[in-house]
């Protein structure tokens, strides 16, 4: 079927109206033929308007289609407006005062509708069809064909015929009621293969219609023809005026959409069609026989080839009709077997299913039970028909299955869940789950069904799976969040008289076992611990692991009573015992810090929370103690906390906002008493609380890694300040920078000298590098290349506070170091005979020896500087010189020189 686009021909407002004013025309038109009052002029010029107005109206409407639809109503227009230009001849006639004659030009005209309309009811596209049903329509449009030409032979050619006519004119009078009958005949076919809701029936009925009544014209201008009574301006012109309105109004119909169950509703109407026509054919001919008493061979013939017409139909139809019986009863007979096979699955799934399906009555009487039973709960199916399911039950679930049957027995369709106790037939217990329905009201159930399903092992899984979340996997103790809540809980239902107290333990030596014996010794430690531990505590308590070598206990006791600490005692001389391993036995202790609920600060909103805090607290206390010791928790440790907090947040913003500064404290040769370097040293002008010594900012700088930015930021300062003083003073300047444990961490610290280095200009000789004795026991093999690669771009390493560690010869022989800076302990008492003045001896010689330099640090008496003279110490540094001091006053000294120094 050729696509096409139906538009709307005009507002669907307007269409009413439109109906009422060519009603009105229509009417107007005919009352003045019927009372004479118009003359054959007005008649002719109304119907030439009329038909030139119906083919614009299908001319537009085609322009506005595509496909079969436009060509079909282009066609329908065509012939409409050939009529039209037919009875504009006619017109010109009745205006020279003469009838038309006939034949007549006119006819060229008239003639147009007969060709051009049936070949545009063709071209419109109609519905696709099989085989069978376009024999079917065949059949019926022959039928209904056959029909009409017999009723039009025996009212309109058979009078024609027999009045004398001949030629040309004959012919003439029998085309156009002939025409019109081939053009009914396929508007009514059309229709028949039409629903009546379907697009388009509606505008071919108007046309069928105005067809209709220009072939009722069209019978009386040839009847009254044949009689020579026809004149131009008579009633026979109202059929055409109102077939051409009717054709007019079809083609300004505005489309109606139609929904898809609209079109597929109703039972198409050509079904009887044709067997009207032919018994209206036929009672004709019948009446006609009997009023006229003799036959005629055409109407004898026709009425023959209607009989065989419908005797093929009803062939046609008996032959669907077997079909369609076979049809019928292969889809009941695949329906069937479909039926058959969901029924056969339906009961495999059932008979297989992990659930086991039982219908039992409203008093849990058992109706139905699956075999699946035998497999799940091991009894066979047919032992528990007709039982009570109550009484199979332990009884705290059979009254819980008892009270869900109620709930849901008065609501249809209603479900509800429950877990009981279901026992197995080898007496075991097992979880089950089970969904009752209300199916009561179901006539092919008529019960309520029980869906149950074995859930042991789902609830072991979450019992394993609860354990497991909330107890630590090594050692089965609880973990930090069950502790959590068992001290949440224990403050909750904490008596009046009572005390809630947390110890936090933490092991001393542990990192050291596992980084020497390996972590799987270190895990055989922790389960030894944690065995001594609950050997350690009463019944009642609660021993955890945190993770790591972190334990703690919650003790629950009487106010006033000293249980926590006798139990903190007690741990702590258990694990005094060594612990044995599969190399060497291996001593570890403990620190402990206790935290009574009786110090929480009231208004805590997490009490578990701070009380575990607090005992964090108090065991870094311990720790700090030196170990193998317990402390309890006081409300100084949480303000030393917040202060430190809050001091490690203000160091993190004081390099951004510029509140650091360099003190420099100058390096003086003892051979000529001039200053030849200084010692940068960090300052933190804090904006509220002044001056911040560096021993309370370094420490946290050093453990919170802000170190290394600080470091860099001390390095860039101190050789930027070296390259202005050598650049004034004319001489160069040696300048000390300390480098902490944390930058040596770092892989890119060679690399972040190097830059500093060319970024200020700083020779790198003038630069020396001093370390803690920590940096050569740490990592020694990283530290090792670190310091070669240092010493490769030429800068100067000192070990700062020489003696006070554990350095030994065989460090100081293997790492490239240049100077020894003796710690001011042994410079203190100098002067006087004491094994410090040995011990500051001995380095001095120590370094000479290993062509080495010596700085002392912390001279304040000349009796100290005397007594390094005479050593033959080479630097020195100290308060008898200068302290540290700002950039300005520090480059006032060292232009000056040791007179300035001395001042």
């Amino acid at each position: 079927m050729a696509a096409s686009t139906e538009p709307r021909a005009g507002n669907s407002a307007r269409w009413p109206r439109l109906c009422v004013l060519v009603g009105t025309i229509v009417v107007a038109f005919a009352l003045l033929l019927g009372t004479g009052t118009a003359g054959a002029v007005v008649a002719n010029v109304s119907q030439c308007v009329a038909a030139i107005a119906a083919a614009v109206a299908c001319l537009h409407r085609a322009r506005r289609l595509t496909g079969r639809m436009r060509w079909g109503w282009a066609l329908i227009g065509l012939g409409v407006l050939s009529w039209g230009l037919g009875q504009a001849v006619a017109c010109w006639y009745s205006l020279v005062g003469r009838e038309v004659p006939l034949p007549s030009e006119a006819d060229l005209g008239y003639l147009g509708i007969v060709v051009l309309t049936p070949i545009g009811l063709l071209v419109l596209p109609s519905r696709a069809q099989t085989l069978a049903g376009r024999v079917r329509s065949v059949l019926d449009g022959l039928m209904v064909a056959a029909s009409l030409v017999l009723m039009a032979w025996i009212f309109v050619v058979t009078p024609l015929l027999e009045g004398g006519k001949a030629g040309l004119a004959l012919y003439l009078s029998l085309a156009y009621p002939l025409g019109d009958v081939v053009i009914v005949t396929m508007v009514l076919y059309m229709l028949a293969q039409q629903r009546r809701t379907g697009r388009g029936f509606n505008n071919l009925a108007l046309v069928g219609i105005g067809i209709v009544a220009f072939a009722a014209s069209d019978i009386a201008y040839a009847y009254l023809q044949l009689l020579g009574a026809y004149r131009s301006g008579s009633a026979t012109d109202i059929g055409w005026f109102t077939g051409f309105c009717l054709i007019l109004l079809a083609a300004l119909m505005p489309a109606r959409p139609v929904e898809q169950d609209e079109q597929d509703s109703g039972q198409p109407v050509g079904v009887l069609l044709p067997y009207v026509a032919v018994l209206a054919a036929l009672f004709t001919s019948v009446v006609w026989y009997a009023t006229t008493g003799h036959s005629n061979l055409f109407v004898a013939y026709t009425r023959s080839a209607l009989i065989l017409l419908i005797v093929g139909r009803q062939l046609l139809t008996l032959r669907e009709n077997r079909n369609l019986t076979r049809t019928l009863e292969a889809r009941v007979a695949a329906r069937t077997a479909e039926l058959f096979a969901s029924e056969q699955r339906f009961h495999a799934l059932v008979q297989h299913s992990s659930d086991v399906v039982t219908v039992v009555s409203p008093e849990a009487d058992v109706l139905y039970q699956s075999e699946s039973v035998q497999r799940v709960f091991g009894y066979p199916a047919r032992a528990l028909n007709g039982k009570r399911l109550t009484k199979l039950l332990d009884p705290e679930s059979g009254i819980r299955l008892a009270q869900a049957l109620r709930q849901v027995a008065g609501r249809p369709y209603a479900t509800t869940v429950l877990e009981i106790t279901v026992p197995h037939r080898d007496k075991r217990l097992r979880q089950a789950e089970m969904t009752i329905t209300n199916l009561l009201s179901d006539p092919s159930v008529a019960g309520l069904v029980l869906n149950t399903r074995d859930i042991s092992e789902r609830k072991e899984l979450q019992d394993q799976l609860v354990h497991e979340a909330y107890h630590d996997a090594l050692t089965q103790l609880a973990n930090r969040a069950l502790f959590r809540e068992r001290v949440g809980e224990a403050l909750r239902t904490k008596p009046a008289d009572g005390e809630v107290t947390v110890l936090f333990l933490d092991l001393d030596g542990f990192k050291e076992v596992n980084d020497s014996l390996g972590h799987l010794a270190g895990d055989q430690l922790l389960v030894q611990v944690a065995d001594r531990l609950r050997s350690s505590v009463r019944d009642g308590d609660v021993v955890a692991r945190f993770g790591g070598d972190e334990f703690a206990v919650l003790i629950e006791s009487e106010r006033g009573a000293r249980d926590a600490e006798q139990v903190a005692r007690r741990i702590i001389e258990v694990l005094e015992t060594p612990f044995a391993s599969d190399t060497r036995n291996i001593h570890v202790q403990a620190s402990i810090g206790l935290a009574a609920a009786g110090m929480l600060a009231d208004g805590e909103t997490d009490g578990a929370e701070q009380l575990m805090r607090n005992a964090d607290l108090a065991m870094y206390k311990a720790k700090s103690a030196g170990g193998s010791v317990h402390a309890s928790y006081d409300p100084e440790m949480l303000s030393d906390l917040v202060a430190r907090l809050e001091l490690e947040a203000d160091l993190r913003l004081a390099l951004e906002r510029g509140q650091l500064h360099l003190h420099y404290q100058p390096t003086i040769d003892l051979t000529t008493s001039e200053v030849v370097g200084f010692e940068a040293l960090a300052r933190w002008q804090h904006p509220t609380r002044g001056l911040i010594p560096p021993a309370e900012f370094i420490p946290i700088a050093e453990a919170t890694g802000l170190i290394v930015p600080l470091g860099r930021w001390v390095l860039r300062e101190a050789c930027s300040q070296a390259v202005e003083w050598s650049a004034a003073g004319g001489r160069p300047v040696k300048m000390a920078v300390n480098v902490s444990v944390r930058q040596f961490d770092r892989a890119d610290l060679v690399e972040v000298v190097a830059g500093i280095l060319a970024e200020t200009g700083m020779p790198a000789d003038q630069l020396c590098l001093e370390m803690t004795e920590s940096v050569l026991m740490t990592d020694t093999d990283d530290n090792l290349e670190q310091l070669l690669r240092l010493k490769a771009l030429g800068v100067t390493l000192a070990i700062d506070d020489f003696g006070t560690g554990y350095s030994s010869l065989a460090y100081l022989r293997r790492f490239p170091v240049d100077t020894l800076k003796i710690d001011r302990s042994f410079v203190e008492r100098l002067g006087a005979l004491t094994d410090d003045t040995a011990l500051a001896d001995t380095i001095v010689q120590l370094g000479k020896s290993l062509g080495m330099a010596c700085v002392a640090e912390g001279i304040e008496e000349f009796g100290q500087l005397a007594a390094l003279r005479e050593m033959g110490c080479h630097f020195a540094q100290g308060y008898y010189f200068s302290r540290p001091v700002p950039a300005t006053e520090a480059g006032r000294l060292f232009l000056e020189g040791a007179e300035a120094v001395a001042r």
